[in-house]
């Protein structure tokens, strides 16, 4: 197989070559699809801003600096305002906001061009139960679920129309529902063989490597022997690792000495969802996964990381209950909530501090443990209102409360948990190997998406980075803001030409105020754009134009090096 990064250079060089034909002497003057004029250029690697002109021809840009000379169809005053690619998010949950609503509003607001989703779990590959427990499990969001593999899935929204690149991470998770369930115990060496195949053909199909979330049932169950087995099958296709870590708390050190370990045998560039430490207790942790992290990076290993810019997280009152009541999958553990001798056990476990597994009801505490979904209609009235308050309000135990609202509810129920703190937050927007994620989906501000509310993350995470971390309080320049944003993950994922501005690579460029981008979102109304976005474009076609959504979808699938359309 060909080098995909050699093929598209051979490619893009063609394309460059014939825009630079049409520009030479005698050939009249060229018009280019688009040109945006004078903006201040941040190239996605980390160079002092330049102000020059920009032009693009078809999905690419084609040529760079004075373009006085020439015309555009489309041109764009960018004096005054920067320039940068498009913004990658590291974790996206966009996988069903996107079914929904291709616009992806709440990203491209923020310049976001590329969503990368699988932590842990992954649209693909089902089976015909996992289609039939998805099918039920569904939300507010209703869809025909039209594929089987994760390839066919991220073709699916290609076709339906998105406005944001798609890419994906095949999930450890789901690959062990695929082929063991959700069942506490070791996988069979036949099973792991088969889920190492799911592996290969998805990498065939694109993905991005191996994506896991190890603190959840029934990802949890799967030992470090299994992961390895599974990343070493990824790594034969040059893919890499991605791991919400096994612990983010109590067993910080140890949950990043296992995604280290796994890297060091694999040799598979790896990274951490979400770096934190979380809980108060957990805080100081944190200068010791720096010093693993940096150690392993020294010893030759690609060791990275993402995070989202805020000091809250958000999961579902899952994280507040030990994994052996979830044995089974979601059925099993709403069933055992309602038996009085095992809600006794799961409450007592609650209350207590354990290395056992991540407790965010002891980490967060009931007060720090804001409602924010429920799919029970008749349970809304409760949003917004901390587990602490439903429980006073009902004259229940918080713990108690916490189990009834899952049974009520018959869902994991989405929460948002104060654990991190402020001043980490600030030391890890400060390394530059942590690019950024939103952990999040992509919704609008309106329609069905007003039936739940968010974490503000959602809507502020990248133009909060801007805001508030780069021109307010000056913690990393523009220009490395910009990289970490852009060329960093696009090289930790294998994203080809894309994530810089460079003639002959994607244009996918944002065009932003730096004076104005900032979050609007809050915890109490977080449904609620950033402002500063002035222009985006995806593929060279324009998605926001003066703020506003042009209602384009030029959006595409972009693979990783395994893909077999490399060849």
């Amino acid at each position: 197989m060909g080098k995909p990064g050699q093929i598209l250079t051979w490619l893009t060089l063609a394309v460059v070559s014939v825009a630079l034909l049409a520009c030479a002497p005698g050939g009249g003057t060229a018009d280019y699809d688009v040109i945006i004029r004078g903006g201040t250029v941040y190239d996605g690697i980390g160079s002092d801003p330049l102000v020059t002109d920009i032009a693009i021809t078809d999905d690419r840009i084609v040529s760079m600096g004075d373009l006085s000379q020439f015309s555009g169809t489309n041109e764009v005053d960018a004096n005054g305002l920067a320039v940068a690619p498009g913004f990658i998010n590291m974790l996206s949950w966009a996988t069903e906001t996107l079914i929904e609503d291709g616009r992806a509003m709440s990203d491209i607001k923020q310049g976001v061009t590329l969503e990368v989703m699988g932590e842990g779990s992954s649209m693909g590959p089902l089976n015909d139960d996992m289609k039939a427990q998805a099918l039920e499990r569904q939300g507010d969001i209703k869809y025909d679920i039209e594929w089987t593999t994760l390839g066919e899935y991220l073709e699916y929204l290609e076709a339906r129309g998105v406005s944001v690149n798609v890419a994906s991470y095949v999930g450890a998770t789901t690959l062990r529902v695929h082929e063991v369930g959700y069942e506490d115990r070791q996988a069979t060496e036949d099973e792991i063989e088969r889920m190492q195949e799911l592996v290969r053909q998805s990498m065939r199909d694109g993905a991005m490597g191996v994506g896991s979330s190890l603190i959840y049932a029934p990802g949890n169950f799967a030992n470090t022997d299994e992961l390895i087995a599974l990343v070493g099958a990824a790594a034969e296709y040059d893919g890499s690792y991605i791991s919400h870590i096994r612990s983010e708390g109590s067993r910080l050190e140890e949950g990043v000495q296992e995604l280290i370990k796994i890297a060091s045998i694999t040799r598979a560039p790896s990274e951490v969802y979400h770096l934190k430490a979380s809980g108060k207790s957990n805080w100081h942790k944190l200068s010791n996964v720096f010093d693993l992290i940096e150690s392993a990076r020294a010893a030759g290993l690609l060791i990275t990381a993402d995070m989202y810019t805020y000091p809250a997280g958000s999961t579902g009152l899952n994280a507040t209950m030990p994994l052996w009541v979830q044995d089974g999958g979601h059925d099993a553990w709403v069933n055992r909530l309602q038996d009085p001798e095992i809600r006794a056990r799961v409450a007592a476990e609650m209350r207590q501090p354990t290395n056992e597994w991540e407790n965010f009801f002891v980490d967060a505490g009931p007060e720090n443990i804001l409602l924010i979904g429920f799919r029970n209609p008749e349970l809304r009235p409760l949003i917004g209102k901390t587990l602490q308050e439903v429980a006073d309000e009902r004259g229940t135990d918080p713990a108690e409360t916490a189990m009834d609202l899952v049974v009520e509810d018959d869902s994991r129920v989405d929460a948002v948990y104060f654990l991190m703190s402020e001043d980490n937050v600030k030391r890890k927007v400060a390394k530059p190997w942590i690019s950024f994620g939103s952990d999040a989906g992509a919704p609008a501000a309106e329609g069905v998406f007003l039936e739940s509310s968010r974490h503000p993350r959602t809507y502020g995470n990248f133009a909060r980075l801007l805001g508030k971390y780069v021109r307010d309080e000056k913690l990393i320049s523009m220009q490395e803001a910009v990289r970490r944003l852009t060329s960093l993950p696009a090289g930790n994922i294998g994203a080809f030409e894309r994530g810089e501005i460079r003639e002959g690579y994607y244009a996918d460029i944002v065009v932003f105020d730096p004076e104005r981008i900032a979050d609007k979102a809050t915890f109490e109304e977080p449904h609620q754009y950033a402002t500063g976005m002035r222009h985006v474009f995806v593929n060279g076609e324009q998605v926001l134009r003066d703020g506003e959504h042009t209602g384009a979808t030029p959006g595409r699938v972009v693979r990783g090096p395994g893909w077999d359309g490399w060849l």
